[in-house]
């Protein structure tokens, strides 16, 4: 086999490939590594001749610091010639950075690296039968300095069960929840809103929606939170994946957000692990974390490394915003997923102006109902030896 995933155990064999890189470096021999991509413009990067792989790719820009922008610059990906392309997403939540955030964290197929997380790395393999192209568009108002390497392999022979990777972002800001803006902790109104069923996943966020034949491996979701359930929890949610049209219940049926997602119990915790994890929990800050936990931004990367979601016609990957779909936030998702050719249309990327983050709290305002600050708790009075 010429294309072949290369592990510790396999590092001793060699395969039968050249390897090759596409870089930013300066032609002319001096250290003006960056392209320079004026505001509103396109820029292909990478022109890539195969038959190959990408294994690895690596960037950093001069504007990696400002979250606005990293949700105004925008990756694509062409493979073989295609029309439409199979990858396009904002630049940093490409590399898992939710909200257009660059943040240190590390999973086995993504990595964003010091300094803050602006050392943005890809392991995903993109395999292409002829060509490859990659493309930034600068969808902003100020030049970007680009920084990159594109690190592949060229192979003598194509093989054929090999399927083209795939990325896509989307946005829902707000989720249409039925609830009450200004959620009652009575437990009376909870078990009832628990009780509400829901027996066909048709309002549930869709993280994928494609057609063709193929395999998920997985996304990061993003949700940005000012309303809540029990416990000021976001969740209960369960995930829903609808493999080759097949109606509820799905075979793929969860039990909650955190599920899903490798936790338990309504995590708090931001930590990382090769498949599964945690990049923001913004829960504290002004108001106190036993005040309004979960508030703002938040979120939790799964990725089917060991267990990628096979299906031969359709897949739909959803998961509901609330029990039921009970709750209105601010939610999008990048999926990623391999696939045979051709694939569906993705929807169409929202305008720029659209895909920008929220502000942190307290800086946009609470939803109705909500007191300016929290009420104050009263003093304990001490107990003095009588």
């Amino acid at each position: 086999m010429s294309i072949g995933v290369t592990t510790l155990s396999s590092l001793a064999r060699i395969r039968d490939f050249k390897s090759r890189r596409a870089s930013s470096y300066d032609r002319t021999g001096g250290n003006r590594d960056a392209a320079e991509i004026a505001p509103g413009a396109r820029y292909t990067f990478a022109e890539l001749d195969g038959p190959g792989c990408i294994k690895h790719i690596w960037s950093t820009n001069s504007l990696a610091h400002q979250r606005d922008a990293m949700r105004s610059v925008v990756l694509r990906m062409w493979w073989d010639g295609e029309r439409t392309p199979s990858v396009e997403v904002p630049l940093a939540d490409f590399f898992g950075g939710a909200f257009g955030i660059c943040k240190d964290f590390w999973s086995l197929p993504l990595q964003m690296n010091p300094s803050g997380g602006r050392g943005m790395n890809a392991w995903w393999p993109m395999p292409f039968r002829q060509h490859a192209r990659l493309e930034i568009h600068n969808d902003r108002h100020e030049p970007l300095h680009f920084f990159y390497y594109v690190d592949y392999e060229v192979y003598p022979r194509w093989e054929e069960d090999l399927a083209y990777f795939h990325a896509q972002w989307r946005r829902e800001n707000p989720t249409a929840g039925w609830g009450h803006k200004d959620l009652k902790k009575d437990k009376k109104v909870l078990e009832w809103y628990w009780k509400r069923p829901n027996r066909t996943g048709d309002d549930n966020y869709v993280i994928l929606d494609a057609k063709g034949r193929g395999q998920y491996v997985g996304c990061h979701l993003d949700i940005d939170c000012f309303q809540r359930e029990k416990n000021d929890w976001y969740g209960e949610g369960d995930d829903m994946i609808f493999i080759d049209g097949e109606p509820w219940p799905p075979s793929m049926h969860g039990t909650g957000t955190e599920d899903y997602f490798s936790g338990a119990y309504c995590p708090r915790d931001v930590y990382n692990t090769p498949y599964t994890g945690i990049t923001h929990y913004n829960g504290s800050g002004e108001w106190g974390e036993n005040d309004w936990p979960f508030r703002g931004k938040n979120s939790l990367y799964r990725f089917h490394i060991e267990d990628p979601l096979r299906f031969e016609k359709s897949i739909r990957v959803t998961i509901e915003h609330g029990h039921a779909n009970k709750l209105s936030n601010d939610y999008s998702s990048t999926a990623y997923w391999y696939q045979f050719e051709p694939h569906a249309s993705f929807p169409k990327l929202l305008s720029a102006k659209l895909r920008l983050p929220r502000p942190d709290w307290p800086e946009f305002s609470p939803p109705p109902g909500t007191p300016a600050r929290p009420p104050k708790r009263p003093k304990r009075r001490s107990r003095g030896k009588t």
